[in-house]
């Protein structure tokens, strides 16, 4: 049989012929391969250099691989924070002919990490947490665009830095179903499994030595249930407000885009006396700021690095002349966000040394204006960021240059 490449852009298999695709995965040379962490998987995985991208390799039986890749583009289509499916190759032979495994190909998650490569030193629990909130909002969001993940773990997902939080990322939909709507059974086979997952991984972490002390595996596992109903009732339940009150309506929106997630569509209905008002949010989709900031500015970034970074543009406008917010003869938001990017935002990121450059932009500059506001707070004025780049430099960039990658500045 002949090497097949399954891919929606035809630029992709272009750039894989050059792997050596009549080898096992295992026996790659070195010569292609990509030296990042890897998480635990049930397969044998491995990065490869092609061309400008770097990808990763899975070897796994056609069927899975074809269903898998399916999957993850739809997830793609919805928005959905998933690895991103490149190409399915079959019709593997090895040198004798023998027949080889198929592999699926996807994009590297660019500054992501497992989170075993996170443990590499004791974490403390407040940043255990923030990874835990990052996988709750994740299965939430899978949730509500009606997919079962069906091996919700910490292994299959990867994580990355979202101004002084995580955002975490499905990389293994194998075993995922999609659905029109999930019903409250199969969401909490979901959140069990999750939980039992974690609670092994924790102690999986905690033989090893790698798990703060003060951690419980068994309790941090059950705490993934809590977080995820929390947000889930916050994001689905039904309100009742006095009639006439309809700012509580405003105020309970206002709520839901604070947690980073809209309303798409609503279902308000008066009783029949008339004294109160229903309100039911149809359906929520996640990313409000996001979306917002890419509006103004073009920049493409995780939320809370999107919520932090709409707040300096917000102050940074109100300085303008041209701002006059309602005003036909104002500039448009858009005209001054992306003025803000080409004065403010890039020549303040392009002050850090590029060996920060295992951070994005926009995560580099959530952490200066942290530091400017550190500083600030220290000398009782604004002292400006320009000198909060210099000193930030000369000391945080400093004292983290080498520090383990799964830790914030300041952590042991």
């Amino acid at each position: 049989m002949a090497l097949q490449f399954t891919a929606t852009n035809p630029e992709h298999p272009a750039l894989l012929l050059e792997l050596p695709w009549h080898a096992p995965l295992e026996e790659w040379p070195e010569q292609h391969l990509v030296q990042l962490p890897r998480g635990i998987s049930r397969h044998v995985v491995r990065y490869a250099a092609a061309g400008s991208e770097i990808v990763a390799v899975k070897e796994l039986a056609e069927r899975p691989a074809v269903r898998e890749y399916e999957l993850l583009r739809d997830l793609h289509r919805l928005g959905i924070p998933a690895v991103d499916p490149l190409a399915v190759v079959t019709g593997r032979t090895g040198p004798g002919g023998e027949p080889l495994e198929p592999v699926l190909i996807t994009r590297h998650l660019g500054g992501s990490l497992p989170y075993r490569s996170m443990f590499e030193t004791t974490m403390r629990p407040a940043t255990v947490h923030r990874l835990m909130d990052a996988l709750a909002v994740l299965l939430v969001r899978l949730h509500l665009v009606g997919f079962a993940w069906g091996d919700c773990s910490l292994s299959n997902t990867l994580f990355r830095r979202d101004a002084g939080a995580y955002a975490a990322y499905l990389v293994d939909a194998e075993t995922g179903e999609t659905h029109a709507r999930l019903s409250t059974g199969q969401r909490e086979y979901d959140i069990d499994l999750a939980r039992v997952n974690i609670s092994g991984e924790m102690l999986d972490l905690e033989a090893s030595g790698a798990l703060h002390p003060s951690v419980d595996p068994i309790a941090f596992g059950t705490e993934i249930c809590r977080r995820y109903q929390e947000l889930w009732t916050e994001l689905t339940r039904t309100s009742v407000y006095p009639a006439g009150k309809y700012h509580y309506i405003e105020r309970r929106v206002r709520r839901l885009n604070d947690l980073g997630f809209d309303v798409a569509e609503m279902q308000i209905a008066t009783s029949p006396e008339g004294d109160t008002v229903t309100f039911v949010p149809k359906v929520v989709d996640a990313g409000h700021h996001q979306r917002q900031l890419l509006r103004l500015t073009g920049l493409d970034t995780e939320e809370n690095q999107a919520r932090r970074l709409l707040a300096d543009l917000e102050s940074w406008m109100a300085t303008q002349d041209d701002y006059a917010p309602g005003d036909a003869l104002g500039a448009r938001p858009e005209v001054l966000g992306h003025r803000w990017v080409r004065d403010v935002f890039r020549p303040t990121v392009r002050l850090v040394p590029r060996c920060r450059g295992a951070l994005d932009p926009a995560e580099v500059y959530h952490q200066l204006l942290e530091h400017r506001w550190y500083l600030s707070e220290q000398a009782q004025q604004d002292i400006g960021l320009e000198a909060a780049v210099e000193d930030f430099v000369a000391t945080v960039l400093a004292r983290t240059a080498e520090a383990p990658a799964g830790e914030e500045p300041g952590e042991a």
